[in-house]
């Protein structure tokens, strides 16, 4: 199983390569577009800014290798903001375009104002948060989560959050100080978290397990 990791530039990818060689996988980090269209399995991890990831993408060719990779029906694992850039377009700090391999937007946690006086929310959301089933939880066991159970906790960073088109790309929700936020999306063979699998202990390496086996 040759598992290609996506180095883009802005991202310290150690602790995904540990996790992932922790699990069994053959790991390979690249920022080859010809190694991301030969890999059978494809991380694109990530943490910053939107409009930054997207543009190191494009200036090293690797949309076109991940839009290949999506084309021919591999396997996609975003993480963090490497979820948030497989939507339609990005709304940090104007308006940008995504890869696209999700029909969606990526937009601020709302920091409050909510009804009855109650405090604003805390932005980023960062901590170990329990990640639930959507309404329909049939996604779910098709996925990289199918061994996971439901309210497993995972570990987040982010100050932004992905509203996909189609509710049902949505694979699990979170809730954070009262806001339903989306913690992972699906859509045929492309799969997002915007959790960290490899800071979220042995719940975390056990997804990250799945992925390159199934």
């Amino acid at each position: 199983m040759n598992v290609v990791v996506v180095d883009y530039g802005i991202v310290n990818l150690r602790n995904i390569v540990r996790g992932l060689e922790y699990v069994g996988a053959k790991v390979v980090v690249s920022a080859d577009p010809e190694k991301v269209e030969k890999a059978d399995r494809v991380i694109l991890p990530g943490v910053g800014a939107f409009a930054a990831g997207m543009r190191e993408l494009h200036l090293l060719g690797l949309d076109e290798g991940l839009n290949y990779v999506a084309k021919v029906g591999r396997p996609i694992l975003g993480i963090c903001l490497g979820m948030q850039m497989l939507m339609s377009v990005g709304m940090e700090y104007g308006q940008h375009d995504g890869l696209g391999l999700i029909p969606g937007s990526v937009q601020p946690i709302p920091i409050g104002g909510e009804a009855g006086g109650q405090r604003d929310r805390k932005v980023p959301h960062i901590g170990w948060t329990a990640l639930d089933y959507p309404a329909d939880p049939s996604n779910w066991s098709h996925s990289c989560l199918s061994d996971t159970p439901s309210k497993t906790f995972f570990y987040f960073v982010h100050s932004f959050m992905a509203v996909p088109d189609d509710p049902g790309c949505v694979l699990g929700y979170c809730v954070y100080e009262r806001l339903q936020l989306v913690g992972a999306i699906r859509k045929e063979n492309i799969t997002g978290l915007q959790f960290h699998p490899e800071r979220s202990g042995p719940a975390g390496l056990a997804v990250l397990q799945k992925f390159i086996s199934s």
